[in-house]
């Protein structure tokens, strides 16, 4: 990134913020929202032109919010210890784990066995692999899991002297955002495959005393999943990044030397394998086995019990554990900081009232056509989740769109469903989805990478999703 840039966005960012807390006054807004506002364009600004290390920027709200009269301290600093954070820490301290003992390296050389040493198959196996896991479990945790083997995979692409180097970055570049973008498509699936799935299933019940089904959901959240995966691979190898080297040179011999030389499995790999299986089936049959069991369970809490285990298991080392305190401190800590900024941020439009007050403009919009109208809800929801949650935004907008629904006469899932799977395509920032943070710790990429690349697949999902609620949602749920 140039310097100019960074220079342009170091200035840019307050001057921005002085005008819109001093000099703009949107009409229906409070004193609040307005400092949030500003706060977020200025936070905005310096994210996307690195003006200073981003994870250094997610740490603006903690100055801005209390100091603008936005949120107080207390609140700010709260957010910095969101469950989701501690999630990370959890998963991340099982991918340090995985890593030390070389069992990526393993499941990384016999993935690539298994479906060949295409570059473009090999992208395609891990974006089905992860958006099959983020039908069942939490978009982060697949993305966790999935991440040290995808990491693996790039390293024996590297190891290789025959691959050019611009080869090896790029194929990082894409098979990280591969990762990040097919944990958000497959939580679409299905309706625990991601929170704003479950918030239009509550809102639904309670306006309309009516379930959306896992089923129903099914039946248009699975083929709209599938469709988006397609064209997202699609558009990730033949557009984003384009492979000169197709296969990886030296191809399945080289895979099996490499495997001969890890030799037999070790009783470290076998423990941790076991931790892993264990943990995935937990994240998987949590929500409906392991909440009858103990109600309170969750995400978090299994993550952190994986990563307490692993301190005590012992490792074929006389009185040394599978992982140790100086293995963890390795923590990817530059992200957990920049996680808790973004949670920050949408605590912030939320209490606040910039969101609902975002959400309250959509009814201005009454007069347009219905796909018109459609588009416009899903363009505003899938720039809006890049800078807050997905899970505020559609717990803030779906009460809006009930009431919007009567005043444009049209059935009110059409507009309902469009924000839900609208809040599930933030593809441009790495606080816009856990998966996005979680591939950004990874180092392959940049916030150029993602935003360049992110704002590509942003318009195609946007698109997509238009078409297919207006056209085929009606026809698959019987609208009138």
């Amino acid at each position: 990134m140039s310097l100019s840039k960074k220079k342009i966005g170091l200035f840019l960012g307050p001057i921005l913020f002085i005008i819109i807390k001093f000099f703009i006054e949107p009409e229906g807004l409070n004193d609040t929202a307005v400092s949030i506002l500003a706060s977020t364009i200025w936070i905005a600004v310096w994210w996307i032109t690195e003006a200073i290390p981003i994870a250094v920027t997610a740490l603006s709200p903690i100055i801005l919010f209390p100091l603008s009269g936005g949120l107080s301290l207390s609140e700010t600093t709260a957010s910095y210890g969101h469950k989701y954070v501690f999630l990370f820490v959890g998963g991340f301290i099982l991918a340090i784990a995985i890593e030390k003992w070389h069992l990526h390296k393993r499941i990384a050389l016999h993935i690539i066995k298994l479906v060949g040493t295409n570059v473009n198959r090999i992208i395609l196996g891990f974006m089905l692999a992860t958006a099959f896991l983020s039908m069942w479990i939490s978009n982060t945790a697949s993305a966790v899991m999935i991440l040290p083997v995808g990491m693996a995979i790039i390293f024996q692409l590297q190891d290789n002297p025959n691959t050019k180097e611009d080869e090896n970055l790029k194929f990082g570049k894409a098979l990280m955002l591969a990762i990040a973008y097919s944990a958000s498509i497959g939580g679409m699936a299905t309706l625990i495959g991601t929170p704003p799935n479950l918030v239009l299933a509550g809102i639904v019940e309670t306006s309309y005393g009516s379930e959306i089904s896992f089923y129903q959901w099914f039946s248009f959240g699975f083929p709209v999943s599938v469709m988006l995966l397609f064209v997202c691979w699609l558009y990730l190898t033949k557009f984003a990044f384009k492979f000169e080297s197709k296969e990886f040179p030296g191809g399945r011999t080289e895979i099996n030397k490499q495997l001969k030389a890890l030799g037999k499995v070790s009783f470290e790999e076998k423990l941790i394998l076991i931790v892993f299986a264990l943990t995935a089936l937990a994240w998987i049959t949590r929500s409906f086995i392991l909440v009858k069991i103990a109600p309170a369970i969750d995400d978090t809490i299994i993550a952190i019990i994986t990563s307490v285990v692993l301190f005590l298991l012992p490792s074929g080392k006389k009185h040394t554990p599978l992982i140790t305190w100086e293995d963890a401190v390795k923590l990817p800590w530059g992200i957990l900081l920049l996680f808790g900024g973004g949670m920050a941020l949408a605590l912030g439009f939320e209490t606040s009232g910039l969101a609902a007050w975002i959400g309250s403009q959509m009814t201005s919009l009454t007069n347009v056509s219905i796909l018109l109208l459609i588009f416009i809800l899903i363009a505003s929801v899938n720039f809006l989740t890049e800078i807050t949650s997905n899970l505020a935004t559609t717990a803030m907008l779906l009460p809006v769109l009930v009431s919007m629904a009567a005043l444009v006469d049209v059935h009110p899932y059409i507009l309902l469903v469009a924000a839900t799977v609208a809040a599930s395509c933030a593809f441009m920032l790495p606080v816009a989805t856990p998966p996005n943070a979680v591939v950004f710790g990874s180092g392959y990429l940049k916030i150029d990478d993602m935003v360049k690349k992110g704002f590509w697949m942003n318009i195609i999902s946007i698109v997509l999703l238009s078409l297919i609620v207006y056209f085929v949602l009606p026809l698959l749920w019987g609208l009138s």
